[in-house]
């Protein structure tokens, strides 16, 4: 009953009255504008593009300064973003301006995954705003919003179509972030090819499915101009921060031995419509489209992840103490899951080096065994021989006795016979002697 009355008063229809006097609330718009003129503005540009197509050059033409930045080189092994934040005052409006460059894109061998630091970069941004959110006390309206609101893609002017790269880079950021397509150097390609160019361009980017940013023409205001500026798109762009002398004054321009191409001249390139529409006409638009679609989409994704869901009429109301209460329990449960995994993880382990030591164990002494019946027999054979010498030595040492004893007694046996023999001769001898003696005594 309460629910039909809630869908009755929904369905009357609003009453129209006309105020007697000026009450006041047509300022509100002043209040808005002096509100968000006090606070400033920020506004996020993602350059996309190989190293040294004219990435820098441009974001310094188009914003009339020179911004800090480091000449990149070709041999860096992987992608990493550079941002850079800059504070920009013109009248009365200050504009927080971050610009961020894609340092690295397109120099590696491997190309497959350049678009992944890109798509990081941006979750990343999209991360650090959700956290702001979900804070207790948060601060949106005081906190740096560094979501990228603009990508500005820039396509090569060499070759006749999109490289593989481009596309699949496009393709992948194109639900993540706002994409405006741009010819780089566009002076270095004749008119006729360029035209050319941007048809085949603009023909693969629908052929792929490749969702770039539309100009808005909901707004009677903007809606002829973007609508026209939708049918130039990518636009052919030449940068230079050079002021040249063109008759009687000075513009910025590319000078060249054949003649001047300059910037701001529409008949030359599309710079001028690049500016008009990034930053003069639809800045506004690009900041809501980065919150109410690209910021949206990842936000919804993410709750849903985190177990937030929205009603509908057949459902019970949203409570957040019930959705924390099953995301805890399911956590639980996860966590207990895991444990016990890791746990009869831990006791296979277990049980497989115990059963490998075991085979160790079995192994050792197995050799120790053997090793033990090796000595034995060694122990065995060198008792053996040890006898077995001994003997010999026995043996020898009785012969030795034996032979001693024998030559003993033969020395013995033959020097008695040499002493008569010599006895014998000494008596003969001695008259002789005597005689020579006493003639000595003669005399």
């Amino acid at each position: 009953m309460a629910a039909s009355q809630v869908d009755a008063s929904a369905n009357e229809e609003k009453r129209t009255i006309e105020l007697n006097g000026h009450v006041g609330f047509d300022s509100l718009p002043d209040q808005l504008v002096s509100k968000s003129v006090a606070q400033g503005f920020s506004f996020n540009i993602l350059c996309v593009g190989e190293t040294g197509v004219g990435k820098s050059t441009l974001m310094n033409t188009l914003f009339n300064t020179t911004f800090e930045n480091e000449e990149a080189s070709h041999y860096g092994n992987k992608v990493h973003l550079h941002p850079q934040t800059y504070e920009l005052q013109e009248s009365n409006v200050n504009l927080k301006l971050t610009i961020v460059h894609t340092v690295g894109f397109g120099d590696q061998i491997n190309r497959e995954e350049s678009f992944k630091p890109i798509l990081e970069y941006i979750d990343t941004q999209f991360e650090k705003y959700l956290e702001e959110e979900l804070k207790i006390k948060r601060s949106l309206f005081s906190c740096h919003d560094t979501r990228i609101h603009a990508c500005l893609y820039f396509i090569a002017p060499s070759g006749h179509s999109l490289k593989s790269l481009d596309l699949v880079t496009m393709k992948k950021l194109d639900s993540k972030v706002n994409i405006i397509p741009v010819i780089a150097k566009a002076d270095t390609v004749n008119r006729s090819e360029l035209d050319k160019l941007k048809i085949k361009i603009m023909s693969e980017l629908v052929s792929n499915g490749v969702q770039i940013y539309q100009f808005p023409t909901e707004d009677e205001a903007v809606a002829e101009i973007n609508s026209s500026m939708n049918t130039h798109l990518p636009f052919a762009v030449v940068g230079s921060v050079e002021n040249v002398k063109v008759g009687n004054k000075l513009v910025k321009a590319r000078l060249y031995p054949w003649g001047s191409v300059q910037v701001e001249n529409e008949n030359h390139c599309d710079f001028v419509k690049l500016r008009e529409m990034l930053v003069r006409v639809n800045m506004e638009d690009l900041r809501e489209q980065t919150h109410a679609r690209h910021y949206e989409l990842y936000r919804r994704c993410k709750l849903e992840e985190m177990g937030f869901k929205d009603t509908d009429p057949d459902s019970k109301s949203f409570s957040l103490q019930e959705t924390y209460e099953a995301k805890r329990k399911e956590f639980l449960t996860d966590l207990q899951r895991k444990e016990e995994e890791m746990r009869q993880m831990f006791v296979n382990k277990v049980k497989e080096a115990e059963a490998e030591l075991k085979e160790k164990e079995k192994e050792l002494h197995e050799r120790f065994e053997q090793l033990k019946r090796m000595h034995q027999e060694e122990k065995k054979t060198l008792e053996e021989k040890r006898r077995n010498l001994e003997e010999e030595m026995n043996a020898f040492n009785r012969r030795k006795v034996a032979a001693e004893t024998l030559m003993g007694q033969a020395v013995q046996g033959g020097s008695q016979p040499f002493k008569k023999d010599k006895d014998k001769k000494n008596f003969f001898s001695l008259p002789s002697a005597c005689s020579l003696t006493s003639g000595r005594n003669l005399n």
